[in-house]
């Protein structure tokens, strides 16, 4: 069995030779000797210790394949959200069981989104929580949206007359 020490002191044919045993491919082209061993030194302890958990590997591959979404910002109760649209500023304050808006109480940022443009806005993209890209991703893989509504304007919320 191959030590991590032996990994230190192989050469690169030495280093080649073992890939080609762990991986059953050839070492890609390009890749330094250094991430070489940092690769085989894994898969080394991987077989010694066990690999990863069963749900970090479904992660990773999702990851890769651009399938995992990144969480929704988690709001802390007591935040306050503020949003211009159409000269008025929109005050939103983050409460244990939804969010107030103008005195009243909704159950979600869609909801106030939607009441403040009269149309159907994703929440936490209108109030700047996630950018138009994964607004975009999330809502639909295949959309065909412009570049131009696809970046995120300054200071993190969509200016006026951007699409939902």
């Amino acid at each position: 069995m191959t030590t991590l020490a032996d990994l230190e002191a192989m050469d690169r044919e030495g280093l080649a030779r073992l890939w080609k045993d762990l991986f059953g491919d050839p070492v890609p082209s390009g890749m330094s000797q250094q991430m070489q061993r940092r690769f085989l030194a894994f898969e080394l302890q991987a077989k010694v210790e066990g690999s990863l958990p069963t749900a970090l590997r479904a992660k990773l591959d999702r990851i890769g394949a651009g399938e995992e979404r990144k969480a929704s910002p988690t709001l802390q109760h007591g935040a306050r959200l503020l949003r211009e649209w159409n000269g008025t500023t929109h005050v939103v304050d983050v409460l244990p069981d939804g969010f107030l808006w103008n005195g009243r109480p909704h159950r979600s940022l869609s909801a106030i989104a939607r009441a403040i443009t009269g149309a159907r806005w994703s929440g936490p993209r209108f109030f700047g929580l996630v950018s138009a890209e994964e607004g975009s991703r999330a809502k639909n893989q295949n959309a065909k949206t412009p570049k131009r509504m696809m970046q995120r304007p300054a200071f993190g919320a969509p200016k006026r007359g951007d699409a939902a």
